[in-house]
């Protein structure tokens, strides 16, 4: 059970949730995933199992696009709307002063992680404090959003839908909270879908449900993605069945051998034998002017 199976998480579970379950179905104890989602947020989260976990911290993009839709003239404490109400305020802006202020929150901002997050400080989870009343002092983090627009208004309710890309890291409903305090009513989220991550979107996801029938009938793991997928976003070599040999058992290449080799020091490279089987993950390395082995996968 090696390789990548996307999730289209429901709402009500945790992403460890989602996790044990799939260990369960896929009758493993190392499975892991590509980024948290909130209990109450659906969509793509991709599950590593097997080796696949080993490309965790190795994967070329973690960025994610998100949808979202909000509510403002309410600040609660977790700045969604499952959180309790610490204010309400009256709304008074336009559809068209929500949409100028989209550009202050475009580009690399700076954010305070939300005290109802996995963010640890001092040791601890700050969900966990705050569950026990307390509020500590976070640092801003600085985190990109690449593109952020206004896909839906009701001006009349003060309810409005978001789409944006961003970072890792990136919390859209600090986003939002932050929007609504600048907007001066306050703000926040009522629903939020991840539609793509780490270069998966929805249509490559099975919900639980599928998984579990797919599962029982002994298919599940046909379904399971190769990990090379999630690592396409660098260059690929092909090289000689002796040379993808002697890479699979940890021996580096030499660059000039290979055929169409990348000419950037420290760049990251999938190899593949002649066959397109992949052999794993190379770097360059300019200094020995050789390939080495970053990363071997069982297949």
């Amino acid at each position: 059970m090696n390789g990548i199976l996307c999730i289209d998480k429901p709402q009500n579970f945790t992403s460890f949730d989602v996790v044990a379950v799939m260990k369960r179905l896929l009758a493993t104890r190392k499975v892991g995933h590509t980024g948290t989602l909130d209990p109450m947020a659906t969509g793509v989260l991709p599950i590593l199992a097997g080796s696949a976990t080993r490309a965790a911290e190795l994967l070329p993009s973690h960025n994610k696009r998100y949808q979202a839709t909000l509510r403002l003239g309410t600040v609660t404490d977790t700045q969604d709307v499952w959180g309790t109400i610490l204010e309400q305020r009256p709304v008074a802006c336009t559809q068209a002063q929500v949409e100028a202020l989209l550009p202050r929150f475009t580009g690399q901002i700076s954010q305070v992680p939300p005290m109802y997050s996995a963010v640890k400080k001092d040791g601890k989870r700050l969900y966990e404090l705050a569950r026990q009343g307390m509020e500590v002092e976070r640092e801003a983090r600085s985190v990109t959003v690449f593109d952020l627009a206004l896909t839906d208004a009701n001006e009349a309710q003060g309810e409005y839908a978001l789409s944006l890309t961003c970072s890792a890291g990136t919390y859209v409903r600090t986003l939002i909270h932050d929007l609504g305090q600048a907007l001066g009513c306050g703000a926040v989220m009522t629903s939020l879908r991840r539609t793509s991550a780490c270069g998966f979107g929805l249509a490559d996801c099975l919900t639980l449900s599928q998984a579990q029938a797919l599962s029982e009938k002994g298919e599940l793991e046909a379904c399971l993605l190769p990990v090379d997928r999630a690592l396409d976003g660098y260059p690929a070599v092909r090289v000689t069945a002796a040379q993808a040999s002697r890479f699979r058992n940890g021996g580096a290449l030499f660059l000039a051998r290979i055929e169409r080799a990348p000419r950037t020091d420290g760049i990251l490279v999938r190899v593949y034998g002649p066959d397109g089987a992949f052999a794993g993950l190379g770097q360059v390395d300019f200094k020995t002017q050789e390939l080495k082995v970053k990363r071997i996968f069982s297949v």
